[in-house]
């Protein structure tokens, strides 16, 4: 999978995800989403 553990890789021009070694070469055309923390606060507690 694209950018495992640090997020994951879309290029600007086509919006599709593409491989961290792509994004490293090509970081004027790719954009690296942050993933979200899987322990989040908001909403956790259910009734």
């Amino acid at each position: 999978m694209a950018g495992k553990g640090k997020g994951s890789s879309r290029s600007a021009v086509t919006g599709r995800y593409v491989t961290s070694n792509y994004a490293s070469k090509n970081p004027r055309t790719t954009v690296t989403e942050a993933r979200k923390p899987s322990g989040s606060a908001k909403g956790s507690k259910k009734c």
